[in-house]
């Protein structure tokens, strides 16, 4: 990646990242953005024109906030990070996949989107996500299609502590006949937060056990919170 922000996605430590989403379910990464390129992806939110789509939470019951899906041709920043992101985490998905007995992913995110055309799947997902104080996310899983890539990136743009407080990603487990787990992270500006896109293996008794996992964002105390989601799969 050139001159993005402050972290490479070749510098990052894959194998200590894939070794947090096995144990936790969740990995941060240093920041990979910095406080300009940040300022430039919330700015952003308010030109129409770069959006192909924009959902207001209270109408469909997600939550209180507003998210806008990107248009093609992505902007340069989010094509170059979905690009760069997607091979190391393909290794982690397709290692899950091995575990787990299910399909394995194409090694480059050119393969996953011809894999998405076939079952139908032509929309970019990449979007922008936006909450003011009271705004929330419900428990959700972001599939839209038959193809869903196992892994997902929220990269925050917003300063936690100074533009908003409140607004902790929040994953729930639900482990098979136990009781659900839940995590919380609060990610700083520019770091990245990646976790589960459905589900994950975890260890059993006999071997590697399938979880089922929903994200959401809690209640944003004050301010306002902007994020950058990077969804690797096409939407229907």
């Amino acid at each position: 990646m050139t001159d993005v922000g402050i972290v490479r996605v070749s510098e990052l430590d894959w194998r200590a990242i894939g070794e947090e989403l096995d144990r936790w379910g969740f990995a941060v990464t240093p920041p990979l953005l910095d406080a300009a390129r940040c300022r430039e992806l919330i700015d952003l939110f308010d030109v129409d024109d770069a959006f192909r789509s924009t959902i207001v939470m209270s109408r469909h019951a997600f939550g209180e906030g507003t998210y806008r899906y990107f248009a093609d041709p992505l902007p340069t920043i989010v094509q170059q990070l979905r690009h760069e992101m997607y091979g190391p985490l393909a290794q982690i998905a397709n290692g899950w996949a091995a575990q787990l007995g299910t399909v394995e992913f194409p090694d480059t995110l050119d393969g996953l989107v011809e894999m998405c055309a076939a079952a139908g799947q032509h929309r970019p997902t990449p979007l922008l996500l936006r909450y003011w104080a009271g705004g929330y996310n419900c428990l959700h899983q972001d599939v839209y299609g038959d193809v869903a890539f196992p892994l997902q990136v929220t990269i925050m743009l917003s300063a936690p502590g100074e533009d908003f407080t409140g607004g902790e990603n929040v994953l729930v487990e639900q482990r098979p006949r136990a009781q659900s787990r839940p995590v919380a992270a609060g990610p700083g500006r520019g770091e990245a937060f990646i976790f589960p896109t459905r589900d994950r293996p975890v260890p059993g008794k006999v071997g590697p056990k399938r979880v089922v996992m929903r994200h959401g964002v809690s209640t944003v105390h004050t301010g306002e919170r902007t994020t950058l989601g990077i969804i690797f799969h096409n939407a229907r």
